[in-house]
């Protein structure tokens, strides 16, 4: 960014040098048809240090007029535009002090000013929603754990008709996913609050890997998946090891769910130099490339047939844990030929 700026400058110095000179030389020639007088044969000796006298007092000016130009607009907008970027990718800490070179009530310091009561507020109302997520997200959690065990006691009781435990199932089911939601969005905000993972460990990720694939057995078997995987025999990483469980949960999770009965899915795991590269491959249905701009934002289906099994946090989720450990996640997908996701994450 900083070169593209210098490169502009560079490149309206030039231009108006040559605007500024040509409109001196265009006077000079006017002015010389006026009183009839032929300034290549007059005062041919005299032409050239006159035009170079013209020439490098428009260096001059132009010069201080980019030097002011650099100091009172280009530099303050330039800190403007940096802190800008910061504040969309979600740092809602950054302020803008006074610029020194403007008065106080000057317009790069008054445009300053809002700029920071427009991230106080910003950050006021993000701090708002993360309470009430939160605060929400408790009181929900104590009356479903009420509904689930009176209802797991119900099932239980011998005297229950079998329509009556039918509904009753329903129930448990309906409470259970309101229980999972309630669960992910108080993980999603809590993570949404933190800017660095503190509980870090080394440990073997291929194991981890295994054991969430041993997980999803009863699920693979039941929709007749074929389901291959390339992995190392150890492959070691420095992470919080109980929230990247819910990466690949979530992961092989989502592909088991959208692909068709009798389809396949391929986890590989490769080391690389500075990564560990895992991959999640089905060949379900597959998305477009609108679902798949918009597939790590929190609450959004793509494929509405499947949205009674999910509620559209868990990739949002994953980035976030992801982004936390400073790796990437990439997704590439064609709709009716399947999709993989692929995390990379650093080794150390």
């Amino acid at each position: 960014m900083r070169k593209k700026l210098s490169f502009e400058n560079v490149r309206l110095f030039v231009l108006e040098v040559l605007i500024l000179f040509a409109m001196i030389v265009f006077l000079m020639m006017k002015q010389a048809e006026i009183y009839g007088v032929d300034l290549m044969k007059d005062s041919d000796r005299y032409m050239v240090w006159y035009l170079l006298y013209w020439w490098v007092v428009v260096v001059a000016a132009v010069l201080l007029i980019t030097i002011l130009r650099y100091f009172f607009i280009d530099r303050p907008i330039r800190e403007l535009s940096i802190v800008s970027r910061k504040v969309a990718a979600g740092d809602f800490s950054v302020r803008l002090k006074p610029y020194p070179l403007s008065s106080k009530q000057g317009y790069i310091n008054i445009m300053y000013r809002d700029f920071n009561t427009m991230v106080e507020e910003l950050a006021s109302i993000e701090m708002l929603k993360t309470d009430f997520v939160s605060n929400v997200s408790h009181e929900i959690k104590t009356p479903l754990a009420v509904i689930q065990n009176y209802i797991a006691l119900l099932q239980n009781e011998s005297t229950v008709s079998n329509r009556q435990k039918e509904y009753a199932d329903v129930i448990m089911q309906a409470a259970q996913q309101l229980t999972s939601l309630v669960t992910n969005i108080l993980r999603l905000s809590k993570l949404e609050s933190q800017f660095i993972i503190s509980e870090t460990r080394t440990y073997d990720v291929c194991r981890q890997l295994s054991d969430c694939v041993m997980a999803f057995a009863d699920r693979l078997e039941e929709k007749q998946i074929e389901f291959e995987a390339e992995m190392e025999d150890c492959a070691v990483i420095t992470a919080d090891e109980s929230i990247m469980e819910i990466v690949w949960n979530n992961l092989l999770s989502n592909a088991i769910k959208f692909t068709e009965q009798g389809g396949r899915i391929t986890l590989k795991q490769e080391s690389e130099q500075e990564y560990i590269v895992v991959s999640v491959e089905d060949n379900g249905c597959g998305m477009d490339g609108t679902t798949i701009k918009r597939i790590f934002d929190k609450f959004y289906q793509g494929d509405t047939s499947h949205s009674q099994e999910g509620y559209g946090l868990g990739l949002a989720l994953t980035a976030r844990i992801i982004a936390l450990h400073n790796g990437e996640i990439q997704v590439s997908s064609e709709p009716g030929k399947g999709t993989v996701f692929c995390v990379r994450l650093r080794r150390e």
